[in-house]
């Protein structure tokens, strides 16, 4: 790598995102430190999915529910964001979260970490559906019936995010 390479520039940065360059290289990464959490949650042969809207697809999409740490609260920890991102987005609480460690969705193109948590001993406190218009449709899904029930939404137009294949019975 030659010194231009190695030197990061930062050519847009807004609230959430920053837009960057390292040589040849044009990647996206978070802004101010903010870091990402997905949580697992199966629970009696079942898992809780969450399906919204996404506007870089145009397209709902089914997912894990996820978060983002520390984009209202700097500083806030990862669990403490994932048992409120859970709460929000599914209506679930659990009794136990656990990091399962650091995953790269994309790293050719987004710099973005995320932190796997698992949630265990779950219990239904409310309807869920995410705050200030995320319009989050919670899905509890039988672990056998996913791969029928992913190609039911496929079927109504929705994509699914990568992080499913991870589920038994999802490498399709």
């Amino acid at each position: 790598m030659n010194a231009d390479e190695d030197v990061e520039n930062v050519m847009w940065q807004g609230r959430f995102i920053t837009a960057k360059t390292r040589g040849k290289w044009e990647y996206v990464s978070r802004a101010r430190g903010i870091k990402a959490g997905v949580i697992l949650a199966v629970e009696d042969d079942h898992v809780l999915l969450v399906e919204q809207y996404r506007v870089p697809l145009g397209a709902n999409c089914i997912e894990l529910p996820a978060g983002l740490i520390g984009d209202h609260e700097e500083g806030e920890d990862t669990l403490t964001s994932a048992a409120r991102e859970l709460e929000e987005e599914t209506g679930y609480r659990a009794d136990r979260l656990e990091i399962v460690g650091e995953f790269f969705s994309s790293p050719g193109m987004v710099s973005e970490s995320f932190s796997l948590v698992r949630a265990h001993g779950l219990t239904k406190i409310s309807e869920g559906g995410g705050v200030d218009g995320e319009n989050i449709i919670v899905h509890r899904v039988a672990l056998p019936d996913l791969p029928r029930f992913v190609q039911s939404k496929r079927d109504e137009g929705c994509v699914v995010d990568v992080k499913l294949l991870m589920l038994p019975g999802m490498l399709f």
